[in-house]
């Protein structure tokens, strides 16, 4: 197994760069399983999301989905990023002050991952936040 940094997983996707997007394409389709961590998956979506590319929801869960398809590609947790992928797929906009928000996908892995990590001596009585988008989460609280 190997793992690879957002900017590889990055060139992977857009295939932009003329020397890199090659080589991660043969890192990703070569002959080691690839992990994407957390982290990476996260920074991937928010860089797309931002006004460079400025993906909207539902292309950020084409890529995340177009990521499950890759038969070398594995996550930390694929079933909490799937869980997460779910409830981000979900999510009603809310009202925030003057404007309309939806949860966006790290709130959805950091209540889902909270929730995969609590034990069963120790139950998760929620995730608290301040976010009104994120509180729609289950799972997720108002402090």
């Amino acid at each position: 197994m190997i793992a690879i940094d957002t900017n590889v997983l990055l060139r992977y996707l857009l295939d932009d760069d003329e020397l890199q997007s090659p080589k991660a394409a043969r890192l990703i389709t070569g002959q080691h399983k690839v992990l994407i961590t957390d982290v990476v998956l996260v920074e991937t979506l928010w860089t797309l999301r931002g006004k460079k590319y400025n993906l909207d929801n539902p292309e950020l869960i084409g890529v995340i989905q177009q990521l499950f398809a890759e038969p070398n590609l594995c996550f930390e947790d694929g079933q909490t990023v799937w869980r997460a992928l779910n409830d981000f797929r979900l999510a009603k906009p809310v009202k925030a002050g003057s404007k309309r928000k939806t949860a966006d996908f790290p709130d959805a892995l950091i209540v889902n991952k909270a929730n995969y990590c609590s034990k069963p001596s120790e139950p998760l009585d929620g995730v608290y936040t301040f976010d009104l988008a994120a509180q729609q989460i289950p799972g997720a609280l108002k402090p």
